[in-house]
């Protein structure tokens, strides 16, 4: 590992898979339950106990505990069966093994069961939950004096949230745009006027004396929407068809997800197509743009993808926000940019501390540009290492922060800052996620010296894996590029079918699924998305296009342990073993 003072002991904030620190750990989560105890006797000290030790011990006392005791034996029973995660045979989805500061920190949270929907249940969650978003933005590059976002369920959420925060500022403009065409004669360019940006917003409020509260009647989300579409197409004499969100086609399914909740309709998502490499072509993306334009369509938002959920590739970034800025610039154009780092947003930790030079060039610039963007998705129970289900939303200000609010008169008090309640998609939220990676990143830091460079080592064992069986099984035929910790792969012997190729990898993850040695994936690249992706992959082996998807086996190598010499030897010497065995073209064709 990384000689430095995290990454050289790294094998400290992990229990092993041997459960090689179990002595040291079971003292301090021992410790975590007598500080528990101890706060319940400490606290009221004139309040009397509940249960005596005469009751503790009548039949029914007994009796009740009994039961309880016997189906803990039962659910940790059933557990014997579940899934191991933990250990380096598991490179099947985007969770490993999980850090002890994580563990740790949700295990003590939880047990004090603080909601972070407001300080009056939540007063150090809360707490906790500011200082954790400030850890997470200084890591993806925002100013953590500025920024701002919150905990969520995980990253569906966060995007959507994101959808709520850009819909929010664009209805206000359009909503500017109608009231100022309906009361005052006044018809500015409809495309201009949606991206106009909070500067020309005030400008115009204030050339026109209008008052703010006077819009909501004019308002696409405060009126009826269906009636709002009919009264500027009056007022514009054109068909208005609302906004459209432009997503790249390596997306995450919440996108599509999102268009159906936030009622935009699916004409609405406009897919950028993807490069020969799988990541957004900005050319493309610049065309979209220049569409809606034509259009009149307004750009709710754009959306860039850092660490895509198939083979963990991150768009360019960099190139994106620049297009937007040049729009700015030329134009005055405000659109909103978001990036879902759900996957690759602890990538940036890499460029945090000394940098790493494990990332390329291109990427190190793409992740560098996040913190231009106007919000940002991260999951935290993903490269964060952090227990299920905590995803985080992150705004470059409070100004882009911003949202309709709404009252609850039972949690309503005048508080010198508001609480998160009344602006989050999600009422009650465990303040466990967030302790969970506040103390990762208090003890590890999201720096090369802590969690960065452990991240780092994955990237470097997902590479010399790769290297090792192509070099020993010439059938293996991974996608490129891997730039990250993920490593996709089709099975094919020179000038196979990709008919045939599909369905001899098909039959070898079906071999891995019935195998209890190791635990991978699946993903499949088609149609129209992906056909310069699967079309430069399979001139890899001078295949026959006679399919119109590409199979792939997929390999998350998120376990540090997989660093190991030993470890990484002995695991992909089996594996090996098994593709040699389970390869069969001829039965494939």
């Amino acid at each position: 590992m990384t000689a430095d003072h995290s990454t050289e002991a790294y094998k400290a904030y992990f229990l092993g898979p041997k459960a090689e620190n179990e002595t040291w750990v079971r003292s301090e989560f021992q410790s975590i339950l007598e500080h528990w105890f101890q706060w319940r006797k400490d606290l009221f000290p004139t309040d009397v106990p509940v249960s005596e030790k005469a009751e503790r011990r009548t039949p029914a006392y007994l009796e009740a505990r009994e039961r309880i005791i016997a189906g803990l034996e039962d659910l940790t029973d059933l557990l014997d069966g579940e899934v191991p995660k933990f250990t380096p045979r598991y490179i099947g989805h985007m969770v490993s093994e999980l850090t002890l500061p994580a563990l740790m920190g949700h295990f003590a949270m939880i047990l004090h069961n603080p909601n972070n929907t407001s300080r009056d249940s939540s007063k150090i969650g809360s707490r906790i939950e500011v200082e954790v978003i400030a850890m997470l933005a200084e890591m993806l590059g925002f100013d953590p004096e500025r920024a701002t976002g919150h905990i969520t369920g995980g990253g569906t959420v966060a995007n959507f949230e994101a959808v709520w925060r850009a819909r929010f500022r664009q209805d206000h403009w359009l909503s500017l745009l109608l009231y100022l065409a309906e009361e005052r004669g006044v018809t500015l360019d409809l495309f201009a006027g949606a991206h106009m940006g909070w500067k020309r917003f005030a400008e115009l409020l204030d050339a026109h004396d209008v008052v703010l509260d006077d819009l909501r009647g004019y308002s696409g989300v405060a009126t009826n929407p269906y009636a709002f579409g009919e009264r500027m197409t009056q007022a514009f004499g054109q068909p208005y068809r609302g906004p459209v969100m432009l997503v790249p086609e390596n997306k995450h399914f919440s996108w599509t997800k999102a268009t159906n909740i936030f009622g935009y309709g699916e004409d609405a998502f406009w897919p950028v197509p993807l490069d020969a490499l799988g990541k957004m072509d900005v050319a493309a993306l610049e065309a979209l743009i220049d569409r809606a334009h034509k259009e009149a369509r307004p750009i709710s938002m754009v959306v860039s993808v850092a660490g895509t959920t198939e083979t963990g590739e991150i768009d360019p970034v960099d190139q994106v926000q620049g297009i937007l800025n040049g729009a700015n610039r030329r134009h005055g154009w405000d659109i909103w940019h978001h990036v879902d780092a759900a996957y690759g947003g602890f990538l940036c930790s890499l460029l945090r501390g000394k940098p790493s030079t494990v990332l390329s060039v291109s990427n190190s610039a793409a992740l560098s540009a996040i913190g231009e963007a106007h919000s940002v998705t991260i999951d935290p129970h993903k490269l964060g290492y952090v227990p299920y289900s905590c995803g985080a939303i992150i705004t470059r200000d409070e100004q882009a922060y911003a949202v309709s609010s709404f009252k609850a008169p039972y949690l309503e008090r005048q508080l010198e800052v508001p609480d998160k309640w009344s602006t989050t998609l999600e009422g009650s939220r465990s303040a466990a996620g967030a302790a969970a990676t506040w103390l990762t990143g208090k003890t590890m830091g999201f720096d090369t010296s802590g969690l960065g460079g452990v991240i780092a080592e994955t990237i470097l064992a997902c590479r010399a894996f790769r290297k090792r069986i192509v070099a020993e099984l010439p059938f293996v035929r991974p996608l490129s590029p891997s730039e990250t910790n993920i490593l996709c792969y089709s099975l094919a012997e020179e000038g196979m079918s990709l008919k045939a190729a599909n369905a001899a990898t098909e039959a070898v993850f079906d071999r891995f699924v019935a195998c209890a040695d190791f635990s991978v994936s699946k993903t499949t690249l088609s149609g129209k998305a992906h056909s310069k992706v699967i079309e430069r992959h399979v001139k890899t082996f001078g295949g026959k296009m006679d399919d119109d998807r590409l199979v792939l086996i997929r390999c998350v190598f998120m376990n540090p342990f997989w660093r190991e010499e030993a470890v990484a030897d002995r695991l992909t010497t089996d594996i090996i073993a098994h593709l040699k065995d389970w390869f069969h073209p001829a039965r494939a064709a």
